[in-house]
């Protein structure tokens, strides 16, 4: 290198070390005026919502749509996403429950959503995960909902009939599957274990690789790792890549999921109201009158008021045989005068009403 490239290299470092100094200044006045905040919430007394989940939605929309580059407007508003998260734990440390143990995609997605600065609490099951919350031993809990090759998680919806609790945020994940044993070679492995959507999501591979192992369907593909980390060879579980450096596994095979574009869907639940923030969605939970044509009654005012539904899934409603009660996904905030009135509608034709929540729309 000459002399001259040398020279620009070094005026070149120097102007980042002078950016890095304004960048860091301008973080730390960030963080003092989120303490100040914090301040004015608490004199003001009462119970203080520190995290506002439409705030932060606007916030990180924004970013994307003013990124001129050349960073990535998605990898700009990770960044922010972390600012926002750290700011908010010098006002108040958040306490989020997901669903584990550690290494499991659900940490991945509450750590999405939040950023690092919250304290994570691990559950073993989606019910424990749903009681922190209720009991305030959690702000928030992360749980799945919707997978694109499998579809619903059943045990998610089933806890929101009897919950108090709200739909406050949704994180989205990429999702994919490595397979994690102690063994070095795919012919020594005799079981495998992983949650049984992670079975599914993996089938082909299963069949095609290891046609003869048995199959063992557990809580978590984390907790998988973790039984295969303390059990004698043989084994191996289905986990994200990440499980493999907590519990000490080698990785046998990559991405092993049979469809490409392999996403789960996360609900963030609460016990707020959540604001408009006009990129919204709603969801609810409704049963249906004992009558002829009841399903089509129920839809027949979102239809009229242009009024998008974008998921409806059944679930049993456990209160009589053949009596099901009905989650419904619609586009916009229960604020909007459409949406208000299209509800108040189909609250008259349901034998049971729910409004379990209006939250933004994932962002990243």
């Amino acid at each position: 290198m000459s002399d001259k490239e040398q020279k620009a290299l070094e005026q070149i470092r120097q102007q980042i070390d002078d950016i890095d100094l304004k960048v860091q200044d301008l973080l730390n006045q960030r963080t003092a005026m989120a303490q100040e905040v914090a301040r004015i919430k608490i004199e003001n007394g009462g119970h203080a919502d520190f995290y506002r989940p439409d705030r932060e939605a606007m916030v990180l929309r924004n970013v994307m749509e003013r990124n001129q580059g050349p960073l990535s407007a998605e990898e700009m508003a990770r960044l922010f996403r972390e600012i926002m998260s750290a700011c908010l734990a010098a006002e108040k440390t958040l306490q989020v429950a997901y669903l584990g143990p550690e290494g499991s995609f659900t940490q991945a997605a509450a750590q999405k959503h939040f950023g690092g600065s919250v304290e994570l609490h691990s559950m073993s099951t989606i019910a424990d995960v749903f009681h922190a919350v209720e009991t305030g031993h959690a702000c928030y809990g992360v749980v799945p909902v919707e997978n694109s090759t499998e579809g619903m998680v059943s045990h998610t919806l089933d806890r929101f009939i009897a919950s108090p609790l709200k739909i406050n945020g949704e994180v989205t994940l990429r999702i994919h599957h490595y397979l994690l044993s102690k063994e070095k070679d795919l012919k020594a492995i005799r079981r495998v274990y992983a949650h049984p959507q992670a079975l599914a999501q993996c089938r082909q591979w299963l069949t095609e690789e290891l046609a003869e192992a048995e199959l063992i369907p557990l809580n978590s593909n984390a907790e998988a790792a973790r039984k295969v980390a303390s059990e004698p060879a043989g084994t191996a579980a289905i986990a994200a890549n990440r499980a493999a450096e907590i519990y000490g596994l080698s990785v046998l095979a990559n991405n092993i999921e049979d469809e490409v574009d392999n996403t789960t869907r996360f609900l963030v639940i609460g016990s707020q109201e959540v604001g408009a923030t006009g990129g919204d969605k709603t969801a609810l939970l409704v049963s249906t009158k004992n009558k002829p044509g009841a399903l089509q009654s129920l839809l027949t005012p979102l239809a009229e008021s242009g009024i998008s539904m974008t998921r409806i899934e059944s679930r049993p409603s456990r209160k009589g045989i053949w009596e099901y009660v009905f989650f419904i996904d619609i586009e916009g905030h229960i604020s909007e005068a459409d949406v208000a009135g299209a509800l108040k509608r189909l609250e008259q034709e349901s034998s049971m009403f729910r409004i379990l929540g209006s939250y933004p729309k994932a962002v990243l």
